[in-house]
């Protein structure tokens, strides 16, 4: 019987301060995040891993300080004396690496927020110093700003993660899943959301339940095509 096409459909993520889940590997970031109002000088970069929460925590940020959240891609074009009149978060610094006019105008930005006793947040992957940014009034008042990481998961985090993800995919797995899952995939938030996601394509495609020996049929698929 042929195999039946499923369809993809988003996952609606819940981006609320109660959905972010705290670990020792992001405890010391959300409490950051949390004392923003005691930011010097009124600017704080959030960095870690693709997937580790970054945008999740500036959503709670800008819930909590009334903040404009903007990718750093789309500051070409922005008005920036208009951003600059209240708090912003600045999404995807790396992003800007050699777009002069992007790095031009968020060192502007950078410069009148402060200047007009605002707050901003900034985050990218990686340590700011690795972020290869070229304009070096900017890099510096980046690379000099105090940093919150969120670091890779533990196995209890990760377990966490994976469970909130097929939540918010509404999907219920079966009781061994989980645990199946942390031993299987890379220590990241990336490998956990792909493989989720690949999950949920199997399981809408093959009409079977999300347990154990589906994972290992998408996992065992993966690593051949991989090869």
């Amino acid at each position: 019987m042929p195999e039946q096409l499923g369809f993809d459909l988003p996952a609606i993520t819940a981006l609320e301060r109660a959905d972010f889940l705290v670990a020792p590997s992001n405890a010391v970031a959300v409490a950051m995040i949390e004392a923003w109002q005691d930011w010097t000088p009124r600017k704080l970069v959030l960095c870690g891993p693709e997937g580790s929460g970054k945008t999740h925590l500036t959503h709670v940020w800008a819930t909590q300080s009334g903040a404009e959240i903007l990718k750093a891609s789309d500051l070409p074009g922005s008005d920036v004396t208009l951003l600059a009149q209240g708090n912003i978060a600045v999404e995807n610094v790396p992003d800007i690496t050699g777009n002069e006019d992007a790095q031009t105008a968020l060192f502007h930005l950078h410069n009148l927020v402060l200047a007009e006793g605002h707050a901003m947040l900034i985050t990218g992957a990686g340590i700011p110093r690795a972020w290869g940014l070229e304009l070096p009034d900017l890099a510096s008042r980046i690379e000099g700003t105090q940093t919150a990481i969120l670091n890779p998961p533990d196995d209890a985090l990760l377990a966490a993660v994976i469970a909130k993800m097929l939540a918010d995919r509404q999907l219920t797995p079966k009781a061994d899943l989980i645990p199946y899952l942390v031993t299987r995939i890379d220590r990241s938030f990336a490998a956990a959301r792909d493989i989720v996601a690949r999950i949920d394509v199997a399981s809408l495609a093959q009409k079977r339940a999300i347990t154990r020996n589906l994972a290992a049929t998408v996992l065992d698929n993966h690593e051949r095509d991989a090869r």
